[in-house]
């Protein structure tokens, strides 16, 4: 299964890497996001400062199911999906695989969002460890939930439009929780924020198992 999984994590990287769709759409994307942000709410009142980790997992959530449309797409044509079926590649292996190349990507789009939150909203900088560890437990809970519900919409010809529609009600507990937990690290009260991550963990874990058993029947319907 672990195999199957870095072989998959690769071919989607090199993809991208090849494409440069994240670093050409993706990424202006969230970071247009974060402009609007600070033009619609005025900075002078400190609210951006104050929303600032609500308003940066709301763009995270914005731009995975971006990158989660794109995972799925590039295998919609030329029976690339079929062959994927009919390779003997373990479906765990490939829902871990996929998932984890979605969250490589969801990480490095985080660390330049991190950056434009800094200098756009006048964030504090504190609970750097919170921050960090909040981020990859968050990111995990994200990867697998999307590829679940990627796979899920990927057979369907409304596919683009579903797969929001089915994806961010089911994220809902990661974006309340990270949120919650990066306001603590902000405010300077770390402590607040670790029963955060602990929730974040459970969600992650539980959608990481549930992908594991789910996958390969839902690969084989779409």
């Amino acid at each position: 299964m672990w195999h199957d999984a870095v072989v998959i994590a690769g071919k989607d990287l090199r993809i991208e890497a090849r494409s440069r769709v994240a670093t050409n759409q993706v990424v202006p994307f969230a970071l247009l996001v974060l402009v609007l942000f600070a033009f619609a709410l005025d900075p002078d009142r400190g609210v951006l400062a104050r929303a600032s980790a609500g308003l940066f997992w709301v763009t995270v959530l914005f731009a995975a199911v971006l990158a989660i449309q794109r995972s799925f797409a590039v295998e919609a044509d030329d029976g690339a999906r079929d062959a994927l079926r009919l390779s003997g590649l373990d479906p765990a292996g490939i829902f871990l695989g996929k998932a984890v190349a979605v969250a490589l990507q969801l990480l490095a789009l985080e660390a330049c969002l991190a950056v434009g939150v800094y200098v756009l909203y006048d964030a504090p900088v504190d609970g750097i460890g919170l921050l960090v560890l909040t981020c990859l437990v968050a990111t995990a809970g994200l990867a697998a939930a999307g590829t679940l519900y990627g796979v899920l919409a990927a057979g369907l010809r409304v596919r683009e439009t579903l797969l929001p529609l089915l994806l961010l009600p089911v994220v809902a507990p990661v974006l309340v929780a990270a949120t919650r937990a990066g306001e603590a690290a902000l405010a300077g009260t770390s402590s607040a924020g670790w029963p955060w991550v602990q929730r974040l963990a459970v969600v992650a874990a539980v959608y990481t198992a549930f992908g594991n058993v789910a996958f390969g029947p839902l690969l084989e319907e779409s």
